[in-house]
């Protein structure tokens, strides 16, 4: 059974939890975030994942490029290896750039979430065809151009056009191009995306 170190809401240690655990009663807990980004004819692009239809927690939704949460035993540079579990790309942490720690909350029925969140940017300099899924974890890969994506989560437009693929269940690649709402992501706070597009303009 998977244990998370907890915390109190001013991130000071105060003992281990399960996972299913951390969940019910709301513990604060750490995980790891990885955003790519990437540039491609002067144009900005950021990657997301679709989440395999078989998760628990919000299943066939975008989300973060690579993400996890950290166990008790690990450090924030265990985290790393998230991103080549997930999306099958090699990144030495060396290779991420720090956006700091940010926290959120999000509370649904029988299922409390409360984050401490080690944001990191990668710039990819590779293309969707290098991606190697993990099947359990990730259906898919798709790019939005980010000054789009940026307008997107500060509310100046409700939909984002991003493209793609995601695998099926025989391991094909079905290619993806179409417009999202916000409902098409997982529910992380809108101040949350704000907040990371925000740090991520900052450092194109």
């Amino acid at each position: 059974m998977e244990r998370l170190k907890i915390f109190d809401e001013n991130m000071n240690p105060i003992g281990e939890a399960s996972r299913e655990e951390v969940h019910q009663i709301g513990h604060w807990h750490e995980v790891f975030h990885c955003w790519f980004i990437s540039k491609e004819q002067e144009k900005d692009y950021i990657y997301l994942q679709l989440r395999s239809k078989n998760k628990i927690d919000y299943p066939d939704l975008l989300d973060i490029t690579a993400a996890g949460h950290l166990l008790a035993h690990e450090t924030v540079e265990d985290g790393v290896r998230e991103i080549h579990e997930e999306l099958g790309v090699e990144v030495s942490l060396e290779k991420l750039e720090s956006l700091g720690i940010l926290n959120y909350s999000v509370t649904k029925k029988g299922f409390i979430d409360n984050e401490f969140a080690h944001v990191y940017l990668h710039t990819f300099a590779g293309g969707l065809d290098e991606f190697v899924l993990q099947p359990e974890e990730v259906a898919g890969i798709v790019k939005a151009d980010f000054n789009e994506f940026f307008r997107f989560w500060m509310g100046e437009v409700d939909e984002l056009r991003v493209v793609g693929f995601e695998e099926n269940q025989d391991g094909l690649r079905i290619p993806i191009d179409k417009t999202v709402g916000r409902t098409a992501f997982v529910e992380h706070e809108d101040g949350f995306y704000q907040g990371v597009v925000e740090l991520i303009r900052a450092k194109l």
